[in-house]
């Protein structure tokens, strides 16, 4: 990291070496958090991309080292912001299995509001249920799509992927498909055998 490009976003370099760093800091848990991230996700296909992301990282690190006021108000907007979506999306889709998962208990875990989590996604053009409900639907047409899962019901599946109730299962799956999820299973079938598997 530059310090030149941190200098006028923290209160003092001096002594930074020296400085230590509460390990309990949310600043700093969402730093490792985005940075982790974005190393393994490793698609930043744009000069664009890559400049935002650095930008976020640096909004990060200032909050750990100390942000200026300014500095602090405009990370909050934009590092911290892009950094707790991100953690949020990697949490929902580790949990989609689970049949209880909502904004309340994405927000205790990231120890934000319920709101703030809300907020996240109405700023992204959803909703924190939309975007579960599609993911939920896209995992499990993956799900019935593969040939070596074709043993197992269709109302397994679904339950595995967090849906509790079948009925709302299939009605959600043919209104965004447009197939039943038999149809999509039969399709899969169909392919298998003309591919000789």
């Amino acid at each position: 990291m530059q310090c030149a490009a941190l200098a006028p976003l923290v209160t003092s370099l001096d002594g930074i070496g020296m400085r230590s760093v509460p390990r309990d800091l949310d600043a700093l848990r969402l730093l490792a958090r985005y940075a982790g991230a974005v190393v393994e996700d490793r698609s930043l296909p744009t000069p664009e991309l890559r400049r935002l992301v650095v930008t976020q990282v640096y909004d990060l690190a200032a909050l750990v080292l100390g942000a200026t006021r300014d500095a602090a108000q405009v990370a909050e907007g934009r590092g911290v912001r892009a950094a707790r979506l991100r953690a949020i999306l990697s949490d929902i889709a580790a949990s989609l299995d689970d049949g209880r998962l909502s904004a309340a208990a994405i927000a205790a875990r990231h120890r934000v509001t319920p709101r703030y989590v809300r907020k996240l996604f109405e700023s992204e053009g959803t909703t924190f249920s939309d975007f579960v409900l599609g993911q939920r639907l896209a995992r499990a047409h993956r799900l019935l799509s593969d040939p070596r899962l074709a043993e197992r019901t269709i109302a397994s599946l679904a339950f595995d992927v967090g849906f509790g109730d079948l009925s709302y299962f299939n009605r959600a799956f043919r209104r965004l498909y447009g197939a039943t999820p038999s149809d999509i299973r039969a399709q899969a079938r169909s392919a298998a055998a003309q591919s000789g598997n």
